[in-house]
C-alpha cells in the first residue's frame, strides 16, 4: 500500500498526493458504515487498483494531530487569518472568533493585513491590537506584492489553512505565491462591502518553496461547538496571561470587581479591541448560541 495525503475531495472522490504521483481514489464503504470519513490533509494508506494505478481506493486514515468540522480538514500547523484595511472594512470580531477557533483546536494563528496599499495607517493599528496579544502580524498587499517574502518565509514547510471572510483577497495572495494556482478572484459589493465566495471547495496547494496551503470557503463563518464560557479566557493568550489573581476564584473577566484582567486592560496590556469581543463571545457561549 502506498501512504499518501488527500489535497482534494470532489464528489466522492478523494486526491491522494504520493511518491508515485496523484491518485484518484474512493473511500471504503466501512469508513461511513464506522461514522468516519476521510478529510482534506488526512493522512491515508491507499490500494492501487490492478487495472489502473493512477486509480486506487482508501484503505485506512492514519492519526491526525487536529481536525475541524467545518470546513472538513485535518493536520493543520497554523491558520493565517485574513482581513483587508478596508474594501471590506476589517470585521475584528470575526477574527477573533478564529484566533479563539485556532487557539482551540491547537493551531497557531497568525494575522495577515492585506491591502496595505489602501490604508497604512489602519494597517499599524490592527497591527499594534494584534501584537499586544502576542500573534505574528503580517501587514501585505497583494496588489503591490508588498510582503509577499515575509509571508513565503512564514508558510515555507507548514501546512496553512488561510481564513478570513470573502473579499479581502486570500486568493489573489495565494496567487502571487504562485502562478500555477490561477485562483479566481473577486470585487468587493460597494453596497454590502462584502466579497463575492470565489472559492467552491477545499483543495492543498503544493508551495514552490515547500509546504502546503489551504484555500476554503469555510473557514469564514466558523462556529465552535461545545466550548464552555469558562474556557474562553484561556484561548485568548493575552488574558491567559493575565489571569490567577482575581478576588473570586472563577471570576469572567466581565463584571466582577477585582479583576486582575480588568486591571490590565486600564495597564493598556490588552488591547480594548479583544477585551470588547471577549465580552461579546463570553455572553454568546452563556446564552449557548455560539458553542
Amino acid at each position: 500500500m502506498l501512504t499518501g495525503t488527500i489535497i482534494k475531495g470532489i464528489g466522492g472522490f478523494y486526491y491522494v498526493q504520493t511518491t508515485e504521483g496523484l491518485i484518484e481514489c474512493r473511500a471504503r464503504g466501512r469508513f461511513r458504515k464506522d461514522g468516519a470519513k476521510p478529510m482534506i490533509g488526512d493522512m491515508v494508506q491507499i490500494l492501487q487498483t490492478a487495472e489502473d494505478v493512477t486509480k486506487g481506493s482508501v484503505e485506512e486514515i492514519l492519526p491526525r494531530k487536529n481536525s475541524f468540522i467545518r470546513p472538513p480538514v485535518a493536520n493543520i500547523d497554523q491558520m493565517i487569518i485574513t482581513m483587508a484595511t478596508s474594501n471590506p472594512e476589517p470585521n475584528l470580531l470575526l477574527v477573533d472568533r478564529l484566533t479563539v477557533e485556532a487557539e482551540a483546536a491547537g493551531v497557531k494563528p497568525i494575522i495577515c493585513v492585506n491591502k496595505l496599499d489602501l490604508d497604512a495607517n489602519k494597517a499599524e493599528q490592527i497591527k499594534a491590537i494584534y501584537e499586544k496579544a502576542g500573534y505574528p502580524v503580517l501587514l501585505v498587499s497583494a496588489r503591490e506584492e508588498t510582503g509577499i517574502a515575509e509571508l513565503e518565509a512564514v508558510l515555507k514547510d507548514k501546512i496553512t489553512a488561510f481564513a478570513g471572510n470573502s473579499g479581502v483577497g486570500k486568493s489573489s495572495l495565494l496567487n502571487r505565491l504562485s502562478e500555477a494556482f490561477g485562483l479566481e478572484t473577486g470585487d468587493v459589493s460597494e453596497k454590502t462591502q462584502r466579497g463575492r465566495h470565489t472559492t467552491r471547495h477545499t483543495e492543498l496547494f503544493e508551495l514552490p518553496f515547500g509546504g502546503y496551503v489551504f484555500d476554503t470557503p469555510g473557514f469564514s463563518s466558523y462556529e465552535t461547538e461545545g466550548l464552555m464560557p469558562e474556557e474562553l479566557a484561556g484561548l485568548f493568550p493575552e488574558i491567559r496571561q493575565a489571569e490567577g489573581g482575581c478576588r473570586f476564584a472563577g471570576c469572567a473577566h466581565v463584571a466582577e470587581p477585582g479583576c486582575v484582567v480588568k486591571d490590565a486592560l486600564q495597564a493598556g496590556k490588552i488591547a480594548p479591541e479583544r477585551y470588547e469581543n471577549y465580552c461579546i463571545l463570553y455572553a454568546e457561549a452563556k446564552n449557548n448560541k455560539m458553542w
